[in-house]
């Protein structure tokens, strides 16, 4: 992984875009999201989500199709969208295809 996706496919001042990708049983490493983002999950799967000591912070059920909103802020990322609104997490973490399926999404960072 380069940063906060698998590959980085587009940069300018304002936005940088991501593709990402899990196989299924996959684990990103540890790392951290310094920009508030949206996502849009190609494909989906479960997700599960582990602190920098490797607690498990809890699954997160992805669709196919959804798009989230997070805000990064004071270390942490919030939910903004309705899908899973108000679930935080660290935003130094690792994250987990826990499903039997590919996942792929487009993660898109504001840097302004």
């Amino acid at each position: 992984m380069a940063g906060v996706g698998s590959e980085k496919l587009f940069e300018n001042d304002k936005v940088i875009v991501w593709n990402f990708e899990l196989k299924p049983g996959e684990q990103t490493p540890i790392h951290t999201h310094e920009h508030s983002y949206v996502w849009y999950s190609i494909q989906g799967t479960d997700l599960q989500v582990f602190d920098e000591h490797g607690n498990d912070l809890g699954t997160l059920e992805v669709p196919t199709g959804a798009v989230y909103s997070l805000k990064v802020e004071d270390g942490f990322i919030e939910v903004m969208s309705e899908i899973c609104k108000g679930v935080r997490i660290p935003a130094k973490h690792s994250a987990k295809n826990a499903g039997t399926t590919h996942y792929r999404e487009i993660l898109v960072e504001y840097k302004t």
